[in-house]
C-alpha cells in the first residue's frame, strides 16, 4: 500500500511539474504553439487531478476495509477489547499524571 501511494504521489508531482514546464514554455512560444502547449498542459493537469481521485478512492476503500476489520474484532472480543482499551488509558494516565503535578 505504501510503496504505490509513493509512486502515485511521485507520479502527480511529475505530471505537475511537465505540466509546469509546458506552461512557462507556452509563455515565449507562438499563438499556435501556445496554444498546443496550453492543451497539453491542461491534458496533463487533467491527468494528475485523475490520479489523485483514483489515489483518494483507494485511501477511502482501504480505510472502510481496516474501520470494518477492527469492528469485527471488536464484535468478536469484547472483553480482550475492554482490557487493551484500559491498558492504554492507565498507561497514558502513567505518563500524562506527572505532567499534571509539575506545575
Amino acid at each position: 500500500m505504501d510503496l504505490t501511494s509513493d509512486r502515485a504521489t511521485r507520479e502527480i508531482k511529475s505530471l505537475i511539474s511537465d505540466a509546469q514546464d509546458m506552461f512557462n514554455s507556452a509563455t515565449s512560444a507562438s499563438a499556435d504553439k501556445a496554444s498546443a502547449l496550453r492543451s497539453e498542459g491542461m491534458r496533463m493537469l487533467e491527468n494528475a487531478l485523475s490520479a489523485a481521485r483514483d489515489m483518494q478512492s483507494s485511501a477511502m476503500e482501504t480505510g472502510k476495509e481496516l474501520a470494518s476489520t477492527a469492528d469485527d474484532y471488536v464484535r468478536e472480543n469484547p472483553w480482550t477489547t475492554v482490557a487493551i482499551s484500559a491498558g492504554v488509558a492507565l498507561l497514558l494516565g502513567a505518563v500524562i499524571a506527572p505532567m499534571l503535578t509539575k506545575k
